[in-house]
């Protein structure tokens, strides 16, 4: 006869354990204690097991009835419902810990050391801004191309920050998109994932037109060497340096500000740039012209011999502000036409334009070689090739301040 819910509460414990039975196997346990627990009596290849279903009544007996029959299921295909809950409970286990988020942060770990920490930072910013509140908390196996495609879909609309009336950051979708897809690929290499859920997204996002830095052409360089000279007989010497330095030495602008003496042979004429401030992670060596090494020598008279080249005037122990050279630029009328940043792209122009080797000029800019072959090859850095262009370069810019000074 099959059980009740009245019968099944009802039931009082004696001196022995009962057992009231359900039918097809199933049966209530009552213990002594008044403990009353759901078990489920099977045989495979002739054995007879116990499966423990639960506690009543937090299970009920139409809820037991039901996972009666799915153990019964099990058991036709010869599998121990024991063993699949066990499974079942290491699995769940095992996504609670392997989540995206803790995957996304494990991967930053792995790999910040080829990163400099402004793009470790954008990448965590933009994840906990945009990526984790949606899909954070899921496991990495569970996340799927509708996720993704959702979270930088509504990055392109809605944009960066409402405030500033931006419309929307398709840049920024592309690259959260592009980190989603390396996260991805990396729980698929240490095998927690099956497959990168962002590959089939490609093209989704329009490519947003590349921007690149203002710079100014050859022909350019007479007007702007005339104003670098009229703004020398107001602006901060050490910030004229700093401009002649770059123009020079066409080096991004953080990684002149953030030079420290140390880092300058200027027996050997050399500056030496340390990976961790270099784009790419990689040493960099700049060879230094007889113009950047009286420069250097003027510089050192003033904040040498030890700590940053260009130390803050405000604050101790810090470099020259991010802001300084493209205000002074700013100042000399040149807003919009070219940025400290641009002076690279001057460089190269002018460069090219005489006939100076592209591998010269590119190993120069620290642009990365994508060819590992080339890469290899070019490991001995050119230097003594370099130290020449880096000198006619000089010389050239030299050349054309003399004719602007002739004119005035």
């Amino acid at each position: 006869m099959k059980l009740s819910d009245a019968k099944c509460r009802n039931i009082k414990p004696t001196e022995k354990i009962q057992k009231l039975t359900d039918g097809a196997g199933l049966y209530l346990e009552v213990k002594p204690s008044g403990a009353k627990k759901w078990r489920y009596r099977y045989r495979i290849a002739g054995k007879e097991t116990i499966f423990t279903i639960g506690d009543y009544p937090t299970i009920s007996l139409s809820e037991a009835r039901v996972k009666r029959q799915e153990a019964t299921e099990l058991v036709k295909e010869g599998k121990h419902p024991t063993t699949i809950r066990q499974s079942r409970k290491v699995k769940n286990e095992w996504e609670s810990v392997n989540t995206f988020q803790a995957l996304a942060h494990e991967w930053i770990e792995k790999n910040k050391s080829k990163w400099s920490e402004n793009y470790k930072r954008q990448i965590e910013i933009n994840l906990r801004r945009y990526v984790f509140p949606s899909i954070g908390k899921l496991p990495i196996k569970s996340v799927e191309s509708a996720h993704i495609l959702v979270i930088v879909q509504k990055i392109e609309k809605q944009g960066v920050d409402k405030r500033k009336g931006k419309k929307g950051s398709p840049s920024i979708a592309l690259l959260v998109k592009q980190w989603c897809g390396a996260i991805f690929r990396y729980a698929v290499v240490t095998l927690r994932a099956e497959y990168d859920p962002a590959a089939p997204i490609q093209g989704a996002i329009t490519r947003p037109r590349v921007r690149h830095h203002p710079h100014l052409e050859g022909p350019e360089l007479s007007g702007f060497m005339r104003a670098l000279n009229a703004y020398e007989e107001r602006g901060m010497r050490q910030t004229i340096i700093a401009l002649r330095l770059l123009l020079l030495t066409f080096v991004r602008n953080g990684e002149l500000r953030l030079a420290i003496w140390d880092e300058f042979d200027l027996e050997n004429a050399i500056w030496r740039i340390p990976g961790e401030r270099m784009k790419m992670r990689e040493p960099h060596v700049v060879p230094l012209s007889k113009q950047a090494m009286q420069l250097l020598r003027e510089l050192k008279t003033f904040t040498g011999p030890f700590g940053f080249i260009f130390p803050n005037r405000s604050t101790a122990n810090t470099a020259m502000s991010n802001t300084t050279i493209n205000r002074a630029i700013e100042y000399m009328g040149y807003k919009a036409r070219i940025t400290s940043h641009g002076f690279r792209g001057t460089a190269s122009t002018v460069l090219h334009e005489h006939e100076w080797p592209h591998e010269i000029i590119e190993r120069q800019l620290a642009h990365a070689e994508r060819n590992s072959v080339v890469k290899a090859y070019n490991h001995a850095q050119h230097l003594s090739k370099r130290r020449e262009m880096m000198q006619w370069w000089a010389d050239y810019l030299d050349e054309i301040e003399s004719k602007v000074l002739e004119v005035d």
